[in-house]
C-alpha cells in the first residue's frame, strides 16, 4: 500500500510545485524557469519515492512499465488511479492557495493546442515528448528501481521535453498532470482533455515496445550497483 500512496503523493507535489510554478510565475520565470521546476521536482521525487514506488508519477510511465513487464496489470491500474486522484488534489490545493490567498493565477494550468499548433500536430508532439520520457525511464532504469544518476537523468529529460513543449501545448507527457488542471478549467479545457490523455498513453506505449530493441544486452543498467553474492564466471553474465 505503501507504494500507491507514494505514487499519489508524488503526483500531487509534481502537480502543486510544478504547475504551480506556471500558474502563479510564469511571467516572472518565463518557460526555462517552469521547465527547470519540472525537472528539479521528478529528480527530487525520484529519490525521495523511487526506493519506494519507482516514482512513475505518470500513467504514461507506468503504462511503459506495465509493457515491458516490470509490473502487474493490477499494480499498474492501482498506480494510475492513485496517480490521477494525486493529481486532482494537486490542482485543487492550487486553487485553494489562490482563493485562500488572493492570489492572481496566471494561467489556468491546463493544457491545450489551437492557438499555436492544430490537433493533429498536438497530438505528433505529445507522443514524441511522451515517448522521450518514457525511453530515458525505461532505459536508464532496471524492473521497477532507481539507482545512482537515473533520477538525473529522468529529472532532465523533463525538463528538456517542457522547454520544447510548453510553447505549444503547455507540454502534458502526463495524463494525470493533464487532468487535475482541467477539471479547474473549464469547457475548453476539458474539450480537449481526450488528446493529452490519449497521445502520451500512445507515447508511452511506443517507448515500451522499442526499448528492447535499443538496450544493451548486459543484465544491469550502467547506475545499477553489483549484486550481492558470488560473482559469475567470465563470460556467463547475461
Amino acid at each position: 500500500m505503501n507504494r500507491y500512496i507514494a505514487e499519489g503523493a508524488g503526483t500531487a507535489l509534481l502537480v502543486f510545485f510544478a504547475v504551480g510554478s506556471a500558474v502563479f510565475g510564469l511571467a516572472e520565470i518565463g518557460t526555462l524557469g517552469v521547465a527547470l521546476t519540472f525537472g528539479l521536482v521528478l529528480l527530487a521525487l525520484a529519490y525521495a519515492i523511487g526506493p519506494v514506488s519507482g516514482a512513475h508519477v505518470n500513467p504514461a510511465v507506468t503504462l511503459g512499465m506495465l509493457l515491458a513487464k516490470r509490473i502487474t496489470p493490477i499494480e499498474a491500474g492501482v498506480y494510475i488511479v492513485a496517480q490521477v486522484v494525486g493529481g486532482i488534489v494537486g490542482m485543487a490545493v492550487i486553487r485553494l492557495v489562490a482563493a485562500v490567498g488572493n492570489a492572481t493565477m496566471q494561467v489556468n494550468g491546463a493544457n491545450s493546442y489551437g492557438e499555436k499548433i492544430n490537433a493533429g500536430g498536438a497530438f505528433i508532439l505529445e507522443v514524441i515528448l511522451t515517448f522521450m520520457l518514457v525511453m530515458v525511464v525505461l532505459m536508464v532504469t532496471r524492473r521497477n528501481d532507481v539507482y545512482g544518476f537515473d533520477g538525473l537523468a529522468i529529472g532532465l529529460t523533463l525538463a528538456l521535453v517542457h522547454l520544447v513543449g510548453i510553447p505549444l501545448t503547455g507540454t502534458s507527457v502526463n495524463p494525470a498532470r493533464s487532468i487535475g488542471p482541467a477539471l479547474f478549467g473549464g469547457w475548453h479545457a476539458m474539450s480537449q482533455l481526450w488528446l493529452f490523455i490519449l497521445a502520451p498513453l500512445v507515447g508511452g506505449a511506443l517507448a515500451a515496445l522499442a526499448e528492447p530493441y535499443l538496450r544493451s544486452r548486459r543484465d544491469r543498467t550502467p547506475n545499477e550497483p553489483p549484486r550481492a553474492g558470488p560473482r559469475e564466471p567470465h563470460g556467463q553474465e547475461s
